[in-house]
């Protein structure tokens, strides 16, 4: 092959590579799948959580008011138990014997004053017929008091004695559940200080939570008092389920934490299937103010980048498109957005990783039901 025509083969193969080149060129951009839904517009009840620990309503620690050591328990650790019910009993030999030394010393005053008696009734008979001095009949009847006197402090020692010995047995002051760490037979019990153990009522429980100062004052701007928005409370379980049964705000607090500026509240939930235990922790949910014709879009479909929030949509050519948005309250799974969209927008959910503004897509639209979310009224 001579040099010329080595000359046009070069030639004609760099013209074929500039086509090709121009060719994919002007090849579209390939579409970016993506699934998208419509702006959801309606009527949505605002709704508050606060992060809650559930606790018993009323928890009694049992302490005798006897001292001495534990002969038996009747009853195991997590029992459930009732008011009355007996719990553990203190070895009554001690207070035995001193109900019979109390009853013997009432008989003995007893006696006395019923022989002084006598000898009152005696001089009065005397006196009469001037046989003995006044002065005689005033002492025995002195006398006659001081017996009886006595006999009354007896016999309430008598009765203490009784109290005490009836006190060896310890009953629960109330319905619910006693705890496990409770003392074991043979162990010494100090009165007034030692704890046998714990009895917590079981239903209802409470929940304990607390309020911050902006919370407050958002709830207070709005004209939603405790007596409206803590009358329908919402509890929300570790494992986000929603605990079957409504709530009642119970307590609140005279003012704010010094540390924490928050204001405690506790709220009753029912628990007979006894679900609740304290200890747990929970979400109450309240409901607040309901915004008229408010925009939704899922919580998954917003992006944050460098302290902004964006949200893709789809553009009038099926184009990629990024707007700011100014995001609201959290409702469930959805999230109010306040500025940046309008009801005609169409939203990407899934996907928008994958894209860049102006980025052509193939969007296949969902809808409520997709995302287990309530449709648009």
């Amino acid at each position: 092959m001579n040099k010329k025509s080595i000359i046009w083969i070069t030639a004609l193969f760099l013209i074929l590579a500039t086509g090709c080149s121009k060719q994919q060129s002007a090849r579209a951009p390939q579409e970016v799948a993506v699934k998208a839904i419509q702006v959801i517009q309606k009527d949505t009840p605002v709704t508050y959580e606060f992060v809650g620990e559930i606790v018993a309503k009323d928890e009694v620690p049992i302490k005798a008011t006897v001292s001495g050591n534990i002969s038996r328990k009747l009853v195991k650790g997590g029992d459930t138990v009732h008011a009355g019910q007996p719990l553990f009993e203190i070895d009554s030999r001690h207070y035995l014997a001193a109900v019979a030394d109390a009853q013997a010393q009432v008989a003995q005053a007893q006696a006395s004053l019923s022989n002084i008696r006598r000898d009152v009734a005696r001089y009065k008979s005397l006196a009469a017929q001037g046989g003995i001095a006044a002065q005689a009949l005033d002492t025995s009847i002195s006398q006659s008091e001081q017996a009886q006197a006595q006999v009354n402090a007896y016999q309430a020692k008598l009765a203490q004695a009784e109290n005490d010995l009836a006190d060896t047995l310890i009953v629960s002051p109330i319905d619910g559940r006693i705890g496990v760490g409770e003392l074991s037979v043979g162990g010494y019990v100090q009165a007034g200080s030692t704890v046998l153990a714990t009895v917590s009522t079981v239903d209802p429980v409470q929940v304990r939570f607390s309020m911050s100062e902006n919370e407050y004052l958002k709830f207070a701007r709005i004209g939603n008092t405790p007596d409206a928005w803590g009358q329908n409370l919402k509890l929300i379980l570790s494992d986000g389920s929603q605990y079957p049964l409504p709530g009642k705000l119970e307590q609140i607090d005279r003012g704010l934490a010094n540390q924490t500026g928050t204001l405690a509240m506790k709220a009753a939930f029912a628990n007979p299937q006894r679900l609740l235990v304290p200890g747990m922790f929970a979400r109450i949910v309240a409901i607040g103010e309901t915004r008229a014709g408010a925009i939704l879009i899922p919580q998954r479909a917003v992006q944050d980048m460098l302290g902004k929030t964006f949200v893709t949509v789809v553009g009038s050519n099926s184009e990629a498109v990024t707007k700011p948005v100014k995001l609201g309250p959290k409702i469930g799974n959805m999230q109010v957005v306040e500025e940046g969209l309008t009801v005609q927008d169409v939203v990407v959910v899934e996907g928008f990783a994958k894209t860049q503004p102006g980025s052509p897509l193939k969007v296949t639209m969902i809808g409520p039901d997709d995302l287990n979310i309530p449709a648009a009224k």
